[in-house]
């Protein structure tokens, strides 16, 4: 085989980085087979599956017409499938495979594999038992070589490191993530079309959504042949009322995508591409009124110890920095407060679907009345959502009527930060309330966010009847930042885990710009400073 056995998919814009360097490693063989096999990692395994024909389990893997001659001539039934490589003239007759496909999946299907130069699809099948025969231009190969003990060789006579940082990996933990990135790859191979996600975006999107068979199929209209649950996947907020409907009433199974919980650096209504998102087939994390992957998780899943151990180290390292869904924030001199118990108020942008279908018809000045009538004798810090203070969405409060029930309004500490110097939180749904819960602060919640119901706050608002599992800190954790998003590496472009991305914020190597971004920055100080000129008035 002319390239490594183990290859990183050719994901879009990733930087061309190889997991596997020069030089030599250990490892236990049968082990090795078992993660290869149980992963299905090796060769081009991204590319499209492709069913063999009934009938044509043989599978000719010729390299030139040489070979393909020889093959033929020690066929006893003509009912085989023959791998086309590029160049050579399609031969007549026969079940063919032409252009890139999944090796594990044709070899799975194989009866037997005859294999001439090209020993990949041969060696996947030998990986799972299947029988195979090698050829060379003259005969079949007298002294069949044993294509397990050829790939221990290379993978012996190599060594594996990280494509994120470098570090030294053992064979295990390359295999390992190339088999994150298969599951990545297969789940998005059943859908159809992906509406709604705007240019800026797809720069960082894109490689979450790669199926492996080509650019991802992007789409503005309704695509032909859409019918009753036909997998599309769509970013509702953004896609035509028009055509979301024309979806819907085609009876599409829509998957939907939203920016993920540790989004970017920087505001999304800046036009900062996420570095996060989550695609939920059963409903949307935000939206109480309907299941979702998320709380279908935390309420039915079975979360692997070693996810809830990650989960409490992330969380350590999220606090530390100071991380949120927009960034870093230094940790600041703390803003001006009385004596005895510090509330922190959270402002949302009121129009957001979070707010509109979980906020109990709660707005920014409610949630600060309500705060003060549960926390009479509390110092109430008020925080405008930055959206909102940007100037691009709904929800401004004026300070006059939020200083009637807070006792100051904090615009300049950055969220994290401004959490670490209160003793809790009043919330409607705001993200702000889970940042809290890792900062091991109360939490009382006005509407019914994501993490609301599983015994980790002080719920004011509706119970959801469908949350009835007690879970721990770290498990929510788990199943929200690992279980849950798809995370992409902003400085390599590969879909990453999410201690990739936490380390590139925390060392300043996630910040994204460009001539947009600025544009709509100086277009929301504008419009903020029209706002407060004009006293208020939206």
């Amino acid at each position: 085989m002319s390239k490594p056995f183990l290859q990183i998919p050719p994901f879009p814009g990733g930087r061309g980085l190889s997991i596997v360097q020069p030089g030599a490693s250990t490892f236990a063989p049968d082990e090795a087979r078992r993660l290869l096999t149980a992963n299905r990692v090796g060769g081009a395994f991204w590319a499209p599956p492709v069913t063999v024909k009934a009938g044509c389990e043989l599978v000719l893997v010729p390299g030139n017409a040489a070979e393909l001659a020889v093959m033929l001539r020690n066929l006893k039934d003509p009912g085989v499938t023959i791998v086309v490589p590029p160049g050579l003239r399609r031969p007549t007759g026969y079940a063919l495979i032409e252009g890139p496909f999944d090796p594990w999946h044709v070899a799975s299907q194989a009866s037997e594999v005859w294999a001439g130069t090209d020993r990949e699809l041969a060696t996947v099948a030998a990986l799972l038992g299947k029988p195979v025969r090698l050829f060379d231009a003259e005969r079949a190969a007298r002294q069949q070589p044993d294509l397990i003990k050829a790939l221990e060789h290379e993978l012996a006579a190599s060594q594996y490191s990280s494509p994120f940082d470098g570090q030294p990996w053992s064979l295990a933990q390359a295999i390992e993530q190339l088999g994150e990135w298969r599951r990545l790859i297969d789940g998005n191979r059943a859908f159809r079309a992906v509406y709604g996600v705007a240019r800026w975006k797809r720069v960082s999107v894109d490689p979450l959504l790669w199926d492996g068979t080509g650019p991802v199929r992007h789409a503005r209209r309704l695509i032909p042949g859409l019918t009753v649950g036909t997998p599309v996947v769509a970013w509702k907020s953004r896609t035509a009322p028009a055509l979301l409907s024309a979806i819907e009433a085609a009876g599409a199974a829509i998957a939907e995508l939203e920016d993920g919980f540790i989004r970017s650096v920087g505001l999304g209504a800046n036009c900062v591409p996420p570095l996060s998102i989550i695609a939920d087939r059963t409903g949307v994390y935000f939206d109480p009124n309907a299941s979702s992957d998320l709380e279908r998780l935390l309420e039915c899943g079975e979360l692997p110890p070693r996810w809830v151990e990650r989960a409490g180290e992330l969380r350590r390292t999220l606090v530390r920095a100071g991380i949120s869904k927009y960034g870093q924030g230094e940790v600041t001199a703390p803003p001006a407060v009385g004596p005895g118990r510090r509330i922190l108020v959270t402002g949302q942008v009121e129009d957001d679907r979070s707010v509109l279908s979980g906020g109990a018809n709660c707005t920014n000045l409610e949630l600060i009345a309500k705060a003060r009538a549960l926390e009479p004798d509390a110092w109430i810090v008020y925080k405008p959502h930055p959206d909102v203070e940007a100037g691009h969405r709904k929800g401004h409060v004026p300070d006059a009527e939020a200083l009637r029930y807070a006792d100051t309004i904090e615009r300049q500490t950055p969220i994290g930060a401004l959490i670490e110097q209160v003793d809790a939180l009043h919330v409607i749904t705001s993200l702000a309330g889970f940042e809290a819960l890792l900062r091991g602060k109360a939490v009382t919640t006005h509407g019914q966010p994501f993490y609301a119901g599983w015994g980790l706050t002080r719920d004011m608002g509706p119970a959801n009847p469908r949350r009835t599992r007690r879970r721990s800190l770290d498990e929510l954790v788990a199943a929200t930042l690992i279980g849950y998003p798809r995370y992409v590496d902003p400085v390599t472009r590969l879909p990453c885990p999410p201690e990739v991305l936490v380390q590139r914020i925390a060392a300043g190597q996630a910040r994204v710009s460009s001539p947009l971004i600025v544009l709509r920055e100086w277009q929301g100080r504008l419009r903020l400073l029209w706002q407060r000129l004009s006293g208020g008035r939206r």
